[in-house]
């Protein structure tokens, strides 16, 4: 019988929280661009074990956050319990230890003046606001290593333990002159802390080289990764796991990962499944990723779980708060899920129906029993709204929308495509028109995405959206160097193999002109970090087929960017992916300068952790010795994200306004 649900919206929670009305875009820039650079409204929200209450980590002014209960049941206004400021602290993560306890994750930067180091630390506090205590092991003045990891939650359920979780802890050797009470071990170890009183004991003594530990989701750890490291002290490419049988404390075997250039080797285990008693986790099937599962009971016995011919799989879908492995997905035109789980393949079915036009379905939390799930629906012209579901009662509540000051505006749909390279590959990619447009003389853009290990995917995107809406056709092309086509699609890497990826950003701009979509004096690229770097260098290889550059926290000097992480541990992985070789001078387009022949638009955080403003700073003082035209708007305070509303919303008018001007519109 199919599914059928009731579907209402909780204005409680909506008007509680001090939304405004949605509006429809003005036509000036100032406003649109307002509506589009606005944070989510909700940037992280959880459910409470027996889902009656959310919790929700929501924007404040500026660039903070503040973390609000919501009352299922009895409505009324979301109480806000703990705020963050966002100069530099930030809060990113809360989960439900019990119905009324949470953990929270906050994070922040320090600048020493050679380097921008971040740090983390665990707190809980009483859904009232009250009890709140800091999870993060304390650590003193004799400690000989600075903490900046303060803990990772990897169990919700602590073998049962009401209250208690499973939280990986930093050990840091101390000084032992003097004492006898000094820490001496050193490594990565876990700890089971009750969330309420802060008992806690190691259930998993340090480990050198330990980085990852996996539990099975019922308080056993189960999976372990560890890492050696060179004689100075960077980390090796390899990480090796090992494994536990049930009821055993001996460590097995399991694999080995290594990190490379050219992409990951070796199985990367994700999860446990302690009633099949396997590990699900992802490796190599013909060249493209795959999901399998491996017997933890001695035999290694290994077995594809989903694979596909033509993309890769990889994500795995989990629930519940054990966590349990559900399904997997993967993205072709879109993003599509197989569920394992008959019960939610059928649920997931009739979500479908139910709301046609939200296609990409995500569970995002549920109760304790499951009887209670929190999902997030949405489209390419919807951003998405959460509900909450009574599997029970078959009724569905809308929680709240995902970008509120967007509901009254027309969004532009976006529709999968290919075009031909230069060599005959055909190239896929996202074509974003302007709503109500024929699609034809448009001003437009190209827009490379980041990574270089990343690929676009069909649904919202704030940043074409917003080009869209000001009139540009917008393609997103998933150049070879894009993760989720396999390892020949992803070659060495976006940047050693910067000729094929670059010539397929050029293409897609060649692409618009011969479509007749755009014609050559009305083209223009944008793209953030990897796509930055892609939006410059573009130039480099055709001065004259964009006719203006915008490039968000851009890479511009390989070298430079290799040099950023020295002084790190992952410096050695960062070399190997960078490489060596004549592509770092042709490939740096800060070395290149005097070949980009049009406008330059920069914007950079000044504490940007991904990619130093150095870079853009570089840039920029290149650009100006050989007489090109360029300006670079910094901005204070903010990284790589630009997680800013008022910086968002600057960056849009000025990028607008920039190529407004250099194409002559």
């Amino acid at each position: 019988m199919r599914l059928r649900f009731a579907i209402r919206t909780s204005a409680a929670v909506c008007v509680a929280l001090g939304m405004p009305p949605a509006q429809a875009a003005p036509n000036p820039v100032g406003p649109t661009a307002a509506a589009f650079g606005a944070r989510e409204a909700i940037r992280q929200i959880s459910l409470s074990p027996d889902g009656t209450h959310v919790a929700l980590v929501v924007p404040t002014n500026g660039r903070g956050e503040a973390l609000q209960i919501a009352d299922l049941v009895a409505g009324g206004n979301p109480r806000t319990i703990l705020t963050a400021s966002g100069n530099p602290d930030h809060l990113v993560d809360c989960h439900w230890s019990t119905t009324t306890r949470l953990v929270c994750q906050m994070v922040t930067v320090a600048d020493n003046g050679y380097n921008i180091l971040g740090f983390s630390r665990a707190i809980a506090l009483d859904s009232d606001g009250g009890k709140m205590k800091i999870l993060t092991a304390s650590d003193n003045a004799r400690a000989l290593d600075v903490m900046q990891d303060g803990g990772t939650v990897i169990d919700w359920t602590a073998a049962g333990a009401a209250g208690s979780v499973l939280m990986t802890r930093k050990f840091v050797p101390e000084v032992t002159t003097g004492t006898h009470l000094a820490n001496e071990t050193d490594g990565l170890g876990v700890e089971r802390i009750d969330t309420v009183t802060l008992a806690r004991r190691t259930i998993e003594q340090p480990r050198g080289g330990a980085v990852e530990y996996i539990s099975d989701g019922q308080g056993v750890v189960r999976i372990v990764g560890t890492r050696a490291k060179t004689g100075i002290g960077y980390d090796a490419a390899t990480i090796s796991y090992s494994y536990r049988k049930p009821g055993d404390r001996g460590w097995q075997p399991l694999g080995r990962l290594t990190i490379g250039g050219g992409g990951d080797t070796g199985f990367n285990p994700y999860a446990v499944d302690s009633g099949l008693n396997v590990a699900y986790g992802f490796d190599d099937k013909d060249g493209r990723t795959a999901l399998y599962k491996i017997a933890l009971d001695g035999s290694l016995k290994r077995e594809v779980v989903l694979a596909r011919a033509d993309v890769d799989v990889d994500q795995l879908i989990r629930i519940g708060r054990q966590k349990r492995v559900v399904g997997a997905s993967y993205a072709t035109d879109r993003r599509e899920t197989e569920f394992f789980d008959p019960a939610l393949r059928a649920l997931a079915a009739s979500l479908r129906k139910a709301l046609p036009g939200q296609p990409l379905i995500t569970f995002v939390d549920a109760s304790s029993d499951e009887s209670k799930l929190l999902l997030f629906a949405g489209s390419d012209v919807d951003p998405g709204r959460y509900y909450l579901l009574d599997r029970a009662t078959r009724k569905m509540e809308e929680v709240l929308p995902a970008r509120p000051q967007l509901a009254k505006t027309t969004l532009a749909s976006v529709k999968p495509i290919t075009f031909r390279a230069a060599d005959g590959t055909m190239i896929p990619g996202y074509l974003t028109l302007p709503a109500g447009s024929t699609g034809k003389g448009l001003p437009a853009i190209v827009m490379p995405h980041g990574g270089p290990g990343d690929r676009d995917e069909w649904g919202f995107d704030w940043l074409s959206q917003f080009f869209a809406a000001r009139g540009f056709a917008v393609l997103q092309p998933n150049f070879r160097g894009s993760t989720g086509y396999g390892s020949a699609w992803f070659k060495k890497n976006g940047f050693q193999s910067w000729r094929t990826a670059i010539g397929d950003v050029d293409d897609a701009g060649r692409w618009l002109v011969s479509q007749g979509i755009t014609v050559p004096d009305k083209l223009a690229i944008v793209g953030w970090s990897y796509g930055g770097y892609a939006a410059l260098q573009s130039s480099v290889v055709d001065p004259g087929l964009f006719k203006a550059i915008v490039a968000i926290a851009p890479v511009t000097d390989l070298d430079s960017l290799r040099e950023e992480s020295r002084n790190y541990s992952n410096f050695k992985m960062v070399d190997a992916f960078i490489g060596q070789g004549p592509h770092i001078r042709e490939g740096s387009p800060a070395r290149n300068a005097d070949k980009i022949k049009v406008p330059v638009l920069l914007f950079h955080g000044d504490k940007d952790r991904n990619v130093g403003i150095g870079e853009s700073r570089l840039m920029a003082s290149r650009l100006k010795s050989v007489g090109g035209k360029v300006e670079l708007v910094e901005f204070a305070g903010l990284d790589h994200q630009l997680d800013d509303a008022s910086a968002r919303t600057t960056m849009l008018t000025k990028a607008d306004a920039f190529l407004r001007a250099s194409l002559g519109m």
